[in-house]
């Protein structure tokens, strides 16, 4: 026995499973009451307006933002501010914003993950919290995780409505809506950066350049 089963063999022994036995509804069950009842850490008071705090900290870290009050508004809103930085007409996206007019505003938008020669990716994301300016992005079959983490711009199209407080909210909203979590959950807070070399804070060393949040209600 490896140490992998050896670490896996205790905590079903300490969960009163046998080895290898699936998990039940009951498992699941008593994990979401341990959570449930699990006492929550001290956290600074919510403040009274989500977005205007979602947005004043995604500027600071270096994030544009736009707004609409049309979903459909998007792509003509994209192809404004791509235009205007010189920046590549052509992408990836989501599968769930295919149906957005890429086409009518002059974009070219693939539905599929990014590659490596793909310089745009807009998606959407699960939720943003306030208290840091950071979208919660869910991996799956429609959410391909590369689209937001291999371009070098990042366009996350999020419904201000899902603005959370805190980390700890958005947790409680993925188990609220979601029965298993995801294979990852990815935290996006503004451009990729970082200050290795010779403490020089450098954007887009391990992802995107730039990050454009287009706020529309779905």
């Amino acid at each position: 026995m490896n140490a992998r089963e050896k670490i896996l063999g205790r905590i079903r022994n300490a969960q009163a499973r046998t080895n290898g036995a699936a998990v039940t509804a009951t498992h699941t069950e008593a994990v979401a009451s341990h959570l449930a009842l699990h006492p929550r850490g001290p956290l600074p008071p919510h403040p009274d307006n989500l977005l205007a705090r979602f947005k004043e900290c995604a500027l600071k870290l270096s994030s544009d933002v736009l707004e609409t009050g049309d979903r459909k508004e998007v792509p003509t809103l994209l192809a404004r501010y791509l235009n205007e930085r010189n920046l590549p007409v052509s992408g990836v996206c989501w599968p769930s914003l295919a149906g957005l007019p890429w086409s009518t505003a002059g974009l070219d938008m693939q539905p599929r993950p990014a590659k490596n020669q793909d310089l745009v990716g807009v998606t959407g994301a699960f939720c943003a919290i306030a208290e840091t300016g950071t979208l919660m992005l869910l991996s799956g079959t429609e959410t391909p995780a590369t689209t937001s983490l291999l371009p070098e711009t990042h366009v996350a199209v999020l419904d201000p409505r899902r603005i959370v407080a805190a980390m700890e909210d958005a947790w409680d909203l993925l188990r609220r809506e979601y029965k298993q979590p995801p294979r990852a959950v990815n935290f996006i807070s503004g451009p990729s950066r970082t200050a290795d070399i010779e403490q020089t804070v450098t954007l887009g060393a391990h992802g995107p350049y730039r990050v454009l949040l287009i706020l529309a209600p779905a």
